[in-house]
């Protein structure tokens, strides 16, 4: 498989001058906005930040002032524990907010690193919160992106709480393919960006696990893999996975939200 170039605008690419010319401006804060207000917009939003690849957006326990929207690139959140260990909690790519996560507490709870060089917006959220009282249409729309950041952190917890190793992997694969086609990108071709140690941390399994199950999923001929291009060969085989999980869990009460212990592969062909 030859590689895989992402079509993500460069560091070196002209940005967008105003919030109206943005090209993920529908995945953003000034969806649905009208002309008036996404003009208004434009006074909270400082464009043109480059964060170069291990560059820091925000940094955990430092003071909260902004939200950072992601124009161009891919960025990871992560916690780091007492004992040294990074933990992942998120991938965010083009059109989502960060720092949300800090509205609460008033200092960011992750760092946020580009996983490559970066374009971000800085959205000062005082200038935002009372924009947001005179545009209500703009205040609506920030409480969607609110629900559907509680919507996935929700669903991370119920994938580390209940679902085997293949199983949130092919959860991980299958929102990936997702959220490129929402931007215009190849839904079965892209880069993980991701090493496998840290998508196990995300995940919430072993590096090993990681490596057998992508093996797997590849001898069966779901997907061809390539350090850390991705093809996806069967689409509707990765959903089928999830749908007859779904299926054994939609009548069960609420699972627990710890972790649980993984289940190895099986040699007979079933997946963990």
């Amino acid at each position: 498989m030859s590689p895989i170039q992402l079509v993500q605008k460069s560091s070196s690419s002209p940005l967008p001058r105003t919030c109206a010319d943005c090209v993920v401006r529908d995945l953003c804060l000034p969806a649905g906005l009208g002309a008036k207000d996404t003009a208004l917009l434009e006074h909270v939003v400082i464009r043109n930040r480059l964060v170069e690849r291990q560059g820091a957006v925000c940094r955990a326990g430092t003071a909260f002032h902004s939200l950072y929207a992601i124009y161009s690139g891919f960025v990871k959140c992560t916690v780091t524990h007492d004992d040294g260990r990074e933990q992942v909690t998120g991938l965010h790519m083009s059109g989502e907010l960060i720092g949300m996560d800090a509205i609460n507490s008033g200092k960011y709870t992750c760092d946020a690193v580009a996983l490559e060089n970066c374009n971000v917006c800085e959205i000062v959220f005082g200038e935002l919160e009372r924009l947001s009282r005179e545009v209500p249409t703009l205040q609506h729309h920030f409480h969607r992106i609110m629900g559907r950041e509680i919507a996935r952190d929700y669903g991370v917890m119920l994938l580390l709480g209940s679902m085997r190793a293949a199983e949130r992997i092919a959860v991980f694969l299958l929102n990936l393919s997702k959220r490129y086609a929402a931007r215009g990108h190849s839904a079965t071709r892209f880069n993980l960006l991701l090493d496998r140690e840290r998508i196990g941390s995300y995940l919430g399994i072993k590096l090993e696990t990681v490596s057998r199950v992508l093996s797997r999923f590849q001898e069966d001929g779901l997907l061809t893999v390539q350090h850390k291009d991705i093809e996806i060969k069967d689409l509707a085989r990765l959903e089928q996975m999830i749908g007859n999980y779904r299926d054994m869990h939609r009548h069960a009460s609420r699972p627990p939200l710890g972790m649980v212990q993984e289940t190895p592969i099986q040699s007979s062909g079933q997946y963990a």
